[in-house]
């Protein structure tokens, strides 16, 4: 099937968002109000500039969408989009769902929407789900292995379909969380990159929601009226530890608003010379200087 035809406006989001009538067809029926429109510009502007402060376009002509049926991938979807169809985006798209195999998952949800709104796309079915209630011993978390399994699938699909990027729906509260959980658990400060290139070097992973608060991403999803597909295998389990981070990212929004904004700033500035690492930093080598 092929991708919808749609005039490129070539039009900045910031002044292009006002007309309600305006955009691909995933956007047929968007609310019209001015809220809508200025969560939609944001939303826009903040995908720009992640894409260009990390050079996402750089070597890259045709992009693997992964869409999972979550809000996070839906919303990443229809950005990416808008960005196309404003003649922003110079890549060729191509949306990818990884069917794993789940009990009660409704596999004619995205072909029917996707197919509805003349966007390109393909139906991978992989029975991962099998593989991780196999090998995760009970009452342990699935995350992990389902990722992994889930993203050398979708690695695979995009070398079939001739992508050069795997583009992945991920948020400032998806970084924040694993910064934390890097920090609390691994020892160590590290986060989710918004680019990173694959162990075998022929693909590039991106996240161009990286600066997306996942707030309004779902007030996005909402407006969207998006077709939301649970996750039954994970999302159904308590205790993550993901899940603990992000009632404690939320607790201390609540308490000190715009700190999220600022730990992801923060990420942005690191300063090995104020850090304790010496693979970062040459500490052996600073000596003060010999008085005359």
């Amino acid at each position: 099937m092929d991708i919808a035809t749609h005039s490129p406006s070539h039009a900045d989001p910031d002044t292009a968002a006002d007309d309600p009538a305006g955009g691909p067809a995933i956007f047929a029926g968007m609310p019209s109000s001015v809220s809508f429109n200025k969560l939609r510009k944001r939303l826009l502007r903040q995908t720009r500039q992640a894409i260009e402060d990390f050079g996402m376009l750089t070597g890259t002509k045709r992009w693997l969408v992964g869409v999972s049926g979550g809000k996070d991938s839906y919303s990443l979807l229809a950005i990416l989009l808008d960005l196309q169809w404003r003649g922003l985006l110079p890549v060729e798209l191509v949306a990818c769902n990884l069917d794993q195999g789940q009990p009660n998952f409704p596999k004619h949800v995205l072909p029917d929407y996707l197919t509805s709104i003349g966007v390109k796309h393909r139906i991978e079915y992989r029975d991962t789900y099998s593989i991780v209630k196999e090998k995760v011993p009970e009452g342990a978390t699935y995350c992990a292995l389902c990722s992994r399994l889930r993203r050398g699938n979708l690695y695979r699909v995009a070398r079939e379909e001739g992508c050069d990027a795997l583009v992945l729906g991920h948020h400032r509260e998806d970084i924040l969380e694993t910064f934390f959980m890097n920090l609390f658990h691994g020892g160590r400060l590290a986060a989710m990159p918004a680019k990173l290139l694959n162990d075998e070097g022929d693909l590039t992973l991106l996240r161009p929601l990286a600066y997306a608060a996942e707030d309004d991403l779902a007030k996005f999803a909402s407006a969207m009226r998006f077709p939301i597909i649970p996750c039954d295998l994970c999302g159904s389990q308590d205790g993550l530890e993901r899940n603990a981070m992000k009632a404690m990212l939320a607790d201390i929004e609540r308490r000190m608003p715009g700190r999220k904004d600022t730990m992801l700033r923060a990420l942005g500035h690191a300063n090995p010379s104020h850090l304790l690492d010496p693979r970062l930093f040459d500490f052996k080598a600073l000596t003060p200087e010999t008085r005359s």
